[in-house]
């Protein structure tokens, strides 16, 4: 039974992000083209799911957004597992300079996860020029994700990378005069890669609910670019939900994705894990 969950999960994400990537040529119409003649409109006709309120496609908003945020959350989090392993032996403790850098870093790491980064955000929008285009917001906005996610994938790649020098095959290894760099890339990676992996499938799901909360407070990606953020932010309006109920369809599809990311974590863990 579990199994068959996590195929059907796989199934309907891959249809999505394959919806996602092709999105430009799916859309029926630029997501910034404005009917003039048809705002709010109901669904019907050319427009599956309705105008918003200045008359742009809905339905073509959703499959361009929908690209933003799967295509760029992998993005950041793939930035975020990145800098924690390479910041990672150092909080452990690893390499010659132990007594002085892993307190060191130990601590700034406590200060990054303790950060308020909400506050991160608003200074950076205040501080963007008011013609940044919306693609450099974009890629600001994901990478800041990215850069400010290390600390906890960092903490737990410490912990393993602590838990492995004590283990009998570290020392083994040492004790045959086998030199660092070897032991780093062939020895202890393969068994902090299921580490990564996972830190990897966790921070996707966690950047793209980020992304949608952001955009709800009006700090995420900015208009006339769609994101699941910025087209949530119709749901403040409980008025507007009532009146055009298909106005949650964003919020469907990112439940739906939620719910299969989630179905796909409970699988078992990739091979390599830490014994």
């Amino acid at each position: 039974m579990r199994i068959a969950i996590r195929r059907t999960a796989l199934v309907v994400l891959i249809l999505i992000c394959l919806g996602a990537m092709f999105g430009p040529a799916l859309a029926p119409f630029p997501y910034d083209q404005q009917f003039r003649d048809a705002p709010s409109s109901a669904p019907a006709g050319r427009f599956v799911l309705g105008t918003d309120e200045i008359g742009r496609d809905r339905f073509s908003r959703l499959l361009y957004a929908t690209r933003i945020s799967i295509v760029l959350a992998p993005a950041a989090a793939a930035i975020s597992v990145a800098l924690a392993l390479l910041i990672a032996p150092f909080s452990a403790g690893a390499g010659t300079r132990r007594n002085l850098t892993s307190p060191v870093v130990s601590v700034i790491t406590t200060i990054c996860l303790a950060l308020p980064w909400i506050f991160l955000f608003i200074i950076l929008r205040a501080e963007l020029p008011l013609n940044t285009s919306p693609a450099v917001s974009v890629l600001v906005t994901f990478g800041l994700m990215g850069v400010a996610g290390w600390a906890w994938p960092a903490r737990i790649f410490s912990a393993s990378i602590a838990r492995m020098e004590s283990s009998g095959w570290m020392l083994q290894a040492r004790a045959a005069g086998i030199s660092g760099r070897r032991i780093a890339l062939v020895h202890a990676w393969p068994h902090l890669r299921a580490v990564a992996i996972a830190q990897f499938r966790v921070l996707v799901p966690a950047y793209i609910l980020a992304e949608a909360s952001l955009g709800l407070l009006g700090l995420g990606v900015p208009e006339p670019l769609p994101s699941w953020g910025n087209l949530l932010g119709e749901l403040r309006h409980p008025d507007l939900i009532r009146a055009n109920p298909w106005v949650l369809t964003p919020l469907i599809l990112l439940m739906l994705v939620m719910i299969c990311l989630e179905a796909l974590q409970s699988g078992p863990m990739p091979a390599g894990e830490i014994d």
